[in-house]
């Protein structure tokens, strides 16, 4: 497999040709019952499972990790559950899939039996508070959790734990996971943190963010934060959240937090991400360094986070790894998710990218709900991210999402490789009609390569063209020959 690189906006390979990333999130948080002392990791993503996704398309997986399932003691590592994880990554190399390293986290922790999940107990400094069982959705621990709020406290503060601060122990993890996979055919990259919390700021956030739906949409002071809270995470929330259709008014409501999360970004999170590139970076020059947004930044609260910078020099190989989902998601009411709303998180997310000036690869998106009336969702953000020529990894697999009805949206025609600069690409799911517009540069080595699900009627593509079979299905990569010079690609299906 080629290695990937960065070049401005675009990811290129060692080929030079334009790459294209279309995937799923694969993460294994463990599982275990209430009061057991630890969660069993299976990592149990077998080769049925992998060649599939395959031929549905996806060539790119976010394999996540956790801290716990890494180090169970300081300074010791599972290098049982390691060989698993690589026997995943192989896997992927088998079937011409790439592979990043998501070290996950919810809720910075938890016990067996709660929705947290990532670090493990020895480093979690919780000053005495308890993580517990969820009462009303899996995030409330960000909310008005002491143990998640005390926990991130104490990492940013890098406190000292059995000898060494907290962030030294978890720079030689990271350093001792690139030690093994830095030169692996399939490795895109490191994703260091998923969705970093501020700690007790954040419950502060939340604090701000409730009082400013009060203030601008419900216009009544006098709703407690809990009140509040069960309302927004009830079959009522769509009629509470309505008016956020009207996306200046979302906005509105989610810039009373903004200097709280600039902070942050600025300060503890920049810090960080700057320390652990550098560990890594120790180790390896391969793979790409993933910028995440942080939790809060999952509503369109502006991220501020600069550049990965170490040693005074600016880390070549970076991306921005942003999420985002609809208020909805989570909750009975997702089918009736808002495009503008999410739209318009995703807009700042773009600015975000033209600020840093790298590609993008969406980390986390997406949701479920029962039926089909809200696929409409799904097409409108795929439709979204190509037109920016953005990468993506949905979350998330699960048994049995390849046969729901939303794989009629995931499983679609997509660029992979290109010979040049892709100047557009759209899939018409209507008429069921791909196109791609690029300018070829000069005469490749490799060829153009684009990923279709099923068999085609008709095909223009200015040059010669084969087809290498994924499946029986019809699924296969096109791939093309063609001269230097601007070419259309029309798929009819």
């Amino acid at each position: 497999m080629f290695r990937i690189f960065t070049e401005g906006k675009r990811f290129v390979d060692s080929e030079g040709r334009q790459r294209i990333f279309n995937g799923v999130n694969l993460c294994d948080k463990g599982v275990g019952e209430w009061g057991e002392k630890r969660r069993k990791y299976n990592v149990d993503f077998n080769e049925e499972t992998i060649s599939k996704l395959a031929e549905s398309g996806v060539n790119l997986v976010r394999l996540g990790m956790t801290w716990d399932a890494v180090e169970p003691e300081p300074g010791k590592y599972d290098e049982d559950y390691l060989d698993r994880v690589e026997k995943v990554c192989d896997l992927c190399e088998k079937y011409g899939i790439y592979f990043y390293l998501d070290m996950h986290q919810d809720l910075f922790s938890g016990r067996p039996g709660t929705a947290g999940d990532g670090a493990p107990a020895w480093a979690c400094i919780t000053e005495g508070a308890k993580f517990k069982p969820v009462k009303l959705v899996w995030a409330e621990g960000y909310f008005w959790g002491k143990a998640t709020q005390k926990s991130f406290d104490h990492f940013w503060a890098d406190s000292p734990v059995e000898g060494k601060t907290i962030q030294t122990y978890y720079r030689e993890m990271w350093m001792h996971v690139a030690e093994r996979f830095k030169n692996h055919p399939a490795l895109f990259g490191y994703d260091f943190l998923n969705e970093p919390y501020p700690g007790t700021p954040g419950g502060k956030v939340f604090r701000k963010l409730i009082g400013s739906v009060a203030k601008n949409v419900i216009f009544d002071k006098r709703c407690g934060i809990i009140r509040m809270a069960k309302l927004l995470f009830s079959e009522n929330a769509v009629r509470v959240l309505e008016p956020f259709n009207d996306s200046d008014l979302f906005r509105k409501v989610t810039s009373a937090a903004d200097s709280i999360i600039k902070r942050f970004d600025e300060g503890d999170y920049s810090k960080f991400i700057n320390s652990v590139a550098k560990a890594v970076r120790s180790v390896t020059d391969n793979g790409i360094i993933m910028m995440e947004n942080s939790y809060y930044s999952n509503l369109g609260i502006p991220y501020s986070t600069p550049a990965v910078n170490y040693d005074g020099k600016r880390e070549k190989n970076l991306c921005f790894a942003p999420h985002a989902y609809d208020l909805m998601v989570d909750t009975p009411a997702y089918k009736y998710a808002s495009n503008s709303r999410v739209g318009s998180i995703f807009d700042e997310h773009r600015r975000s990218q033209e600020r840093l000036d790298v590609p993008v690869i969406v980390g986390e998106w997406g949701g479920q709900s029962e039926g089909t009336d809200w696929l409409y969702h799904i097409e409108y953000l795929l439709d979204k991210f190509d037109k920016n020529q953005w990468g993506q990894t949905y979350w998330c697999y699960y048994n049995g999402l390849l046969e729901n009805p939303i794989m009629r949206c995931l499983r679609r025609a997509a660029p992979v490789a290109v010979c040049g600069t892709i100047k557009e690409y759209r899939y018409d799911c209507e008429k069921d009609i791909f196109t791609l517009e690029y300018e070829q540069d000069r005469e490749y080595t490799e060829k153009t390569e684009i990923y279709i699900p099923k068999a085609f009627k008709n095909l223009t593509c200015g040059g010669e063209y084969e087809l290498s079979p994924l499946g029986e299905d019809g699924s296969a990569i096109l791939k093309i020959s063609a001269p230097a010079g601007s070419h259309k690609v029309v798929i009819e299906f």
